[in-house]
C-alpha cells in the first residue's frame, strides 16, 4: 500500500468547504478541486459533451450550412462594466448584440466575454487546433433571444451560442484591445469593478468579411457547472497581440485565493464520439510557433 505524502494528509483531512480551481492554482492549503476533479463537485463536468476541445482539422466534416455568421451591433459603442469574478474577468455586454445565421437556428443575443490565458505569453488557450495551443482565447457568451438568463439558457441544450478566437503573438501592439488590457488592471481582486466608457466589440475581433471560417460542435461551458448546452463556434482567424500586452494580461488579476490569476484554462476533454463540422472557408494557418499536446478522442 502507497502510503500518502503529509501534504496529501493535510489535503484529505481538510474540513474546509472544497471549491473548484485551476491546475496551476491548486494547492492543499487552497482546498479547491484542480480541473480532474471538478465533476466531484460538479457532476456535470464528468460528462460526454464537455468542453474544450482539441480539433483535428482532418477530421472535420465539410457542412454547407455553415455559412457566414451575422454580428448585429458589435460595431457600436457601448458602456461596459467589467468584473473580478474570481477565476476569470467578465465584461458584460448589452442585448442589442447579437448573432444569428452561420447554421444558428435562432437568434443569440450577447451576455459576456472573458479570455483564457497562460502564464505571461505562455501558451494558455483552451482549445487546441492540431495540437497547438495558443496565447490567449477570447470568449464571446451568448444566448438564446427568448431566455431571460445564463441558468435558463443552460436548460437547453442549444441554448448557448459561445464564439471562440484565438490570439497569435505579433511584433506590433494591437492597439484596439489595450481597452481590455486597461480594464483589467483595474480589477485586480475579486469582487473589483470597472465601468469601460466605449468598447466596440467590432473592433477588437477581427472584420466580418475574415470571418467566414470556423469549426462548429456541440460542448459545453468550460467552467464548472460545465452545462452540455454550447454550440460552439472556433474561428480560424486569429487575433493579433504583442508580447508585452500578453504578459501584462497575465500579471493584472489576483485569483480569489489571492494568487496570482495565471493559466486559466481547462484542459482539453475526450470528444467521445461527436463530430467536429468546418464551414467552407478554408482554414487560415496560424504562423505562430505551435506547442503540441497529445490528441485527445
Amino acid at each position: 500500500m502507497r502510503l500518502r505524502s503529509s501534504s496529501e494528509l493535510t489535503c484529505f483531512n481538510s474540513s474546509l468547504p472544497a471549491q473548484w480551481c485551476y491546475q496551476g492554482q491548486y494547492s492543499c492549503n487552497d482546498t479547491c478541486k484542480a480541473p480532474s476533479e471538478w465533476f466531484t463537485l460538479f457532476a456535470k463536468c464528468g460528462g460526454e459533451r464537455q468542453s474544450p476541445i482539441n480539433i483535428v482539422t482532418s477530421k472535420a466534416e465539410f457542412d454547407p450550412a455553415l455559412t457566414a455568421l451575422h454580428f448585429h451591433g458589435y460595431h457600436e459603442a457601448h458602456n461596459v462594466t467589467v468584473e473580478n469574478m474570481g477565476h476569470s474577468a467578465h465584461f458584460a455586454l448589452p442585448p442589442s448584440l447579437r448573432i444569428s445565421g452561420g447554421g444558428l437556428l435562432d437568434t443569440y443575443k450577447a451576455l459576456q466575454f472573458h479570455l483564457h490565458w497562460g502564464t505571461d505569453a505562455s501558451p494558455g488557450s483552451e482549445h487546441t487546433l492540431d495540437g497547438e495551443r495558443f496565447p490567449m482565447e477570447l470568449h464571446i457568451v451568448h444566448i438564446k433571444e427568448k431566455y431571460g438568463s445564463l441558468e435558463e439558457a443552460e436548460n437547453d441544450t442549444s441554448g448557448i451560442a459561445l464564439l471562440a478566437f484565438f490570439f497569435e503573438e505579433t511584433a506590433e501592439e494591437n492597439v484596439h484591445f489595450n481597452v481590455v488590457k486597461e480594464a483589467l488592471g483595474r480589477v485586480r481582486y475579486t469582487g473589483n469593478s470597472s465601468t469601460v466608457r466605449v468598447l466596440r466589440l467590432g473592433d477588437i475581433i477581427p472584420a466580418t468579411h475574415d470571418l467566414r471560417g470556423y469549426y462548429r460542435y456541440a460542448g459545453s461551458m468550460t467552467t464548472p457547472g460545465c452545462d452540455q448546452a454550447v454550440v460552439w463556434t472556433v474561428f480560424h482567424r486569429t487575433i493579433p497581440i504583442s508580447h508585452n500586452q500578453l504578459v501584462t494580461v497575465s500579471r493584472e488579476l489576483d485569483f480569489w485565493t489571492g494568487k496570482p490569476m495565471a493559466d486559466i484554462f481547462r484542459p482539453v476533454q475526450r470528444l467521445n464520439g461527436r463530430i467536429v463540422y468546418r464551414s467552407a472557408v478554408s482554414p487560415v494557418l496560424p504562423s505562430t510557433v505551435a506547442t503540441f499536446i497529445m490528441e485527445v478522442h
